[in-house]
């Protein structure tokens, strides 16, 4: 069973800091990789960021290289997304998952997600 719970949304002007939270349970993320997907309206859904079990390697999609950050706390299940510099296309909501960019699952029941709005 697979539970994730995405909190800290909000709505934030350009160049605003947000940071994302997301609670796992009935899995341990110790043993996963651990991904942030976002998906827009009207668009596909988007990889934005991968992070390895010991939390040395992080992956960026490119349009977010140098204002996220992808963190995770393994002891206390928990996956994190800073995200600094917002632009008004990071606009979406976001969801976490468990495993990598190319296979990955979402919360058991889609997941509500945290939406992030950008805009002035």
């Amino acid at each position: 069973q697979v539970q994730l719970v995405e909190s800290g949304g909000g709505l934030v002007q350009p160049g605003g800091s947000l940071r994302l939270s997301c609670a796992a349970s009935g899995f341990r993320i110790s043993f996963y990789l651990m991904t942030w997907v976002r998906q827009a309206p009207g668009k596909e859904v988007e990889w934005v960021s991968s992070i390895n079990w010991s939390g040395t390697e992080p992956t960026y999609t490119d349009s977010v290289k140098g204002r996220f950050t992808i963190s995770r706390d393994n002891a206390e299940n928990m996956l994190y997304l800073q995200m600094n510099n917002l632009k008004p296309e990071d606009t979406a909501v976001y969801y976490c998952a468990k495993g990598s960019r190319w296979s990955y699952e979402r919360d058991d029941s889609g997941g509500q997600g945290a939406q992030v709005t950008v805009s002035s």
